[in-house]
This record gives C-alpha cells, structure tokens and sequence, in this order.
C-alpha cells in the first residue's frame, strides 16, 4: 500500500473516531441529565404521592428548612467573597468612550513621521474586518518608546479618538497589589472588559503607562511588579492576555462542548495594547517578541521644525505679541520635548499676568526658560564682595573658554546669582542641532570644564572648593575619548564587557585631563583684561547676556591687534611653541594687584557642591560624556 493510500486510511480513521467520540459524548450528556431528573423526579414522588407522604411530611419539610438555611449561608459567604475579589480586583483605569475626548491628529504636533505611523495603526482598527478577509492577522500591541514628555500617551489618546473605539488608560504601577494573586485578578478583568468593549465596537485600545514598572525581566527579578503581591505571576498574565489563546469560554460553548456538539470557532477581539516607557531595555523578552508588541516607536524630542509647529500651536491659544519670532523661539529651545514647551508657554503667559499685561513677549518666554533650566533666582544678600568676585572669575572662565574653544555653541548667560543649588554658572546653548562630536569638540569640551579651576589659579593663584561637577564632567568625557570612542589610541570599548577602568586607561585620562588643563591655563592667561572686565560687570550686576560677553572679547582683542589671539576656534587651544618643537611650560601669568575688597577667599568644601551633579547622559557605560549644554557653574551644598 503506497504512503498516500495509507495517510488517506488514517484520515478516515480519525474522522470516523472523531464522530463516534461526539455521539458517545451526546449520549453519555443526556444519560446524565435523565437520570439526574429521574432521581429528582422520585423524591417528588416518594414526598407528594407515595403512600409514606404523609408520615415523610414533617422530617423532608425540616429537612427542606435546613437545606435552605444551608444554602442561603453558603451563597452568602459566596457574595461576600466575590465582592470582595471584585473590589480588590479594580484597577485605577480611566475609560474613553467614543466621542468623549477632543483630542486628534490634528492637535498632534511635532513629529511627522510618527503621525503617519499612527495613521496606518488607526487604518488597521477601522478595517479590522476587511484585513481579516484578507488573511491578515491585526496587530495586537503597540510599544512607544521616548524620554518624559515626548507625548506617548498624547499619542495613543489621539490614535484612539481617530478610530473611534474605546479607550483605557492604566498605570501600570495600579496592577499591584498586597495579596498575591489580586493582581493577576485585575489585567484579567481589565482585559476582560476590554474584549466586551471591542465585540460591541468592533476594536478597543488598553494603554498602560510606564510599562516597565511590571514587564521588567523576569531574571532580573521581574522588576518592580516582583514586589508587592506582583512577582513574575503578574507579568505571565500580562503575557497570556495580551496574545491569549483562541479559545472561547462562554456558556454557549462549554454547553455545547458538554453535549458533544460542535463549538462555533473562536475569534479573538482586536485588542490593541500600547505601552510606554522610557526603558525599554529592562522589558522582558516575551513581552517584546511578535504577536505581543508586533510594533515600537522611539519617540525622541521634535527637531526645530518640529518644535515650531508644537510652539506655533500652543502659542495660538495664548495672548502674545504677534512681533515673536518662531524661528528664534525654536532655535532656543533645542532638546526640549513639548511637553516641556507647553510648560514655557503657559509660564511665560503667568510671567506676563503678574506684570500686569495682557500679552506675553518675548522676554517673559527668556525668564520662563531660565525657571525651567536653572531653577527660581535665589539671590544671597549677604554675600561678601571677596566671594561674589571669586564666582565671578569661576564662571569668568567658563564663558572664555567656550567662546574660544566651541565655535557650534554660544553663551546665553553667565551669572552668578544663586539658582537652586547653585552659587553662579555659565549656561551653553548649541547654535545648531547636532548629532555627533569631534575629537576637537571632545577637547574643548574637556577644557570648558576645567576653566573655572584654571580661571582661579591663573587669576587669583588660589584654588577654592565648587568645581566638583567640572571634575567629573571632565573625567568622564576623557574617559569616554579613550574607553568608548576609540580616539585614544586604542579600539577597546570599557563598556562592552562591563568592567571597570584599569590602571593603563586612569593615567591616559589623567594625561589627557593634564594637557587640556594646562591648554586653557595658557588661553585665559592671555585674557586677562578681558576677564577683568567681565568680572567687574558681574559683581556690579549680578548677571550677563551672553551677548555682552561676547562684545568684551571682542574688544580686548581688538586692543590686542591680532584678532582672536591663540584659540583655534575648532575645539582646543594650543599653546606657541618654543622653538624646540615643544609647547612651552606654562609661565606665571601678569596678574593686576587686586585691592582688600576684591581679593577673594572659598568657602569651605562643605558649602560648595555642583549645579550639574547627577545630570550625565547614560550610553550603557561608565564612561559616559556628559551633555555640552549643561550650565558650568560653582556649587553649593
């Protein structure tokens, strides 16, 4: 018999078993409910018309009384407990029904490309059924990746309102709970409902914000969800609900499976779970695989045309003067997310409120931005002249340095007026969008940094406690130089095998720390009358535009004659030569006599810390360079 003939057998076979298991499962189904109804039917009997009914009367009545009194407490504890579950078992969700919010595509701004991602999910929602006549099979989760405030739950409220379906926001942190057990309890309900949602309105959407907080890596101990009655338990319900099996449990169906009859096939409603977060290299596997989030957006902050259509749209609802300049507004606003520009707005509209006019300007917007970066001006009255004139050559040194040495950023402020926790600071900001860095930038990065030490050995041939921030900041570009960007000599990467910096790498930061250090001695020794006359300034005013800095140096150097005097305007500064082909050793730089009141004097360490501590942007590596556009300024504690 050849393979074919018999595969054919076999499939007769196991049709003719198939269909002989359904009449016995019929059969046996009906066996049962016979005799379950011929026992019922004989107690009727035996009580109401046998002989012995009269003398049953009493003792089945009693007994009857019991079996109620039985019953009733047993569907009482029953309630009690179920009621409890289902009070339990509530997620703080919020439901948007259809119609009920007013947000669309078209208050959606600043990321083009990402709206026409949303577009093609909202095609798939509104022509579920069309695409399942295709073969198609919907997508069944959604992942938004992006720092605070790119707008991922403004996203998906605008995905939803576009196709017309329902929509719950959760927390994920509200899944939680104190009794193991109650969490699972609560995405089942969740997703329960939201399959009762998309049968009635063809599709419905589950959004659950900071994901992360309970789909964390199982063998990392499953995140935060792992504590408080969550554990992995919670996870694997997530994981079971959002690709559940096609399997229908209504009653309809197990009737008809108890009977032997065949169930009606299981279609599994089109769900659409989106997640946020903003680290997504912490998600478990299996949340992240095919048929769980099929789709991932990274969200990152607008680019300038992008930020002038999210600043062109909220600046519409405000009052304001019509003279404002989107362009400059845009170009000022550089990796700020909308949220964080709808947040300058509206403080810019109190700014002007409080000043007693009806319309916002352009110079409420500066002041809103400078609240926002460096915190609420917290002026020390009480500071002595000697410490005021000691921040000011700090930050003094700072602002040469980067308007020399950084030819891509400017200076938009220097003051030294107390901000938060800090004493003074000099505030970058890049000229333009910029995506990547030179060795040269990396240097000159490294010397702006050091500046303000270097301004205070030069200038006051003294060192004062505040620069802590400046150290690690410079440390960590070093060693970024040569641990991570294969700029120092060598192509080992720190960070690809997760240890720590060894003796070789410390004495090539340290080197590279050293000559950068001695490169921006050298350059602010030769501007000296410059930072003279920016610190007079200073301490006579409290603060400066970076404008204004740049205005003194350019008219030192014009005293000066030779135009830009020893900065190679590319990223760091190089010392003449000796003669020998050497750079000369650093010369004791002419210092003007300073009188009593504006010699200066430190605080001690403990009243000085960093105004940009803790704020390094993390690549997966110790040796992280910190942002260039972070304020360099003197610290306190």
């Amino acid at each position: 018999m050849s393979t074919v003939a018999k595969l054919g057998h076999d499939d007769i076979d196991n049709k003719i078993d198939n269909a002989l298991d359904r009449v016995g499962m019929f059969v046996g189904f009906w066996l049962r409910i016979f005799i379950v109804l011929g026992i019922i039917g004989g107690l009727i009997w035996l009580v109401v018309g046998s002989p012995w009914s009269a003398a049953l009367k009493d003792p089945v009545s009693l007994a009857l009384q019991m079996g109620a009194q039985i019953a009733f407490a047993i569907v009482f504890v029953i309630v009690q407990f179920a009621a409890i579950f289902w009070f339990l078992g509530r997620s703080r969700v919020y439901w948007i029904l259809p119609g009920e919010t007013g947000i669309s595509f078209a208050d959606y701004r600043g990321n083009p490309e990402i709206l026409e991602v949303a577009r093609r999910v909202v095609t798939l929602l509104k022509g579920v059924r069309h695409f399942k006549d295709m073969g198609g099979e919907v997508h069944r989760g959604l992942l938004l990746i992006g720092p605070p405030g790119t707008g991922k739950s403004y996203l998906a409220q605008c995905i939803a309102t576009e196709a017309g379906v329902p929509f719950c926001y959760a927390s994920a942190p509200s899944f939680q709970a104190m009794f193991f057990g109650i969490s699972n309890l609560k995405v089942m309900m969740l997703f329960g409902k939201a399959r009762k949602m998309a049968r009635k309105y063809g599709a419905c959407i589950v959004f659950i914000d900071e994901i992360d907080a309970i789909g964390g890596g199982r063998a990392q101990g499953g995140g935060i969800g792992a504590m408080m009655g969550g554990g992995s338990g919670l996870l694997n319900e997530l994981l079971m609900q959002m690709d559940p099996p096609r399997l229908d449990d209504g009653w309809r169906n197990r009737l008809f499976r108890k009977m032997g009859l065949r169930a009606k096939g299981a279609e599994r409603p089109a769900v659409l779970t989106m997640g946020a977060t903003n680290i997504p290299q912490v998600l478990d596997a299996a949340l992240l695989r095919p048929g769980r989030f099929d789709w991932k957006i990274q969200i990152d902050a607008p680019d300038v045309d992008g930020r002038k259509e999210v600043i062109e749209y909220y600046l519409a609802k405000v009052a304001h003067d019509p003279k404002l300049s989107l362009e400059r507004l845009a170009q000022e606003t550089i990796h700020y997310t909308p949220a964080a520009l709808k947040y300058l707005i509206n403080e810019a509209v109190v700014i002007a409120h409080f000043d007693g006019r009806d319309a916002m300007e352009y110079k409420d917007f500066v002041l809103a931005m400078e609240m926002y970066e460096t915190g609420i001006r917290q002026p020390i009255k009480s500071m002595s002249l000697e410490e005021r004139t000691r921040i000011a050559y700090h930050e003094t040194g700072h602002a040469i340095a980067l308007a020399k040495l950084l030819p891509k950023e400017r200076i938009q402020q220097v003051t030294i007026v107390r901000h938060g926790d800090a004493l003074g600071f000099m505030m970058p900001k890049p000229l333009q969008e910029s995506y990547g860095k030179s060795l040269d930038e990396l240097l000159g990065d490294i010397q702006v940094s050091l500046a303000g030490k270097a301004a205070e050995q030069v200038y006051l041939h003294d060192e004062f406690t505040g620069a802590t921030s400046d150290l690690i900041k410079a440390t960590r570009t070093a060693g970024a130089i040569v641990g991570n960007f294969g700029m120092g000599g060598s192509l080992y990467a720190i960070g690809s095998l997760n240890d720590g910096p060894d003796a070789k790498l410390k004495r090539e930061v340290e080197r590279i720390l050293d000559d950068e250090f001695k490169k921006v001695k050298h350059l602010l020794a030769e501007y000296r009358g410059a930072a003279d006359e920016i610190v007079r300034r200073l301490v006579e005013r409290g603060d400066l535009l970076g404008d204004e800095v740049i205005e003194i140096i350019a008219d030192y150097e014009k005293t000066r004659g030779n135009g830009h005097l020893n900065g190679n305007g590319n990223g760091h500064y190089l010392p003449e030569p000796n003669g020998n082909g050497h750079h000369s050793v650093l010369a004791e730089p002419t210092v003007q006599s300073l009188s009593p009141a504006t010699a200066t004097t430190q605080a001690s360490e403990s009243t000085q810390a960093t105004a940009t501590e803790g704020q390094w942007r993390e690549i997966g590596s110790p040796l992280t360079p910190p942002a260039s556009d972070q304020p360099s300024g003197t610290e306190t504690n």
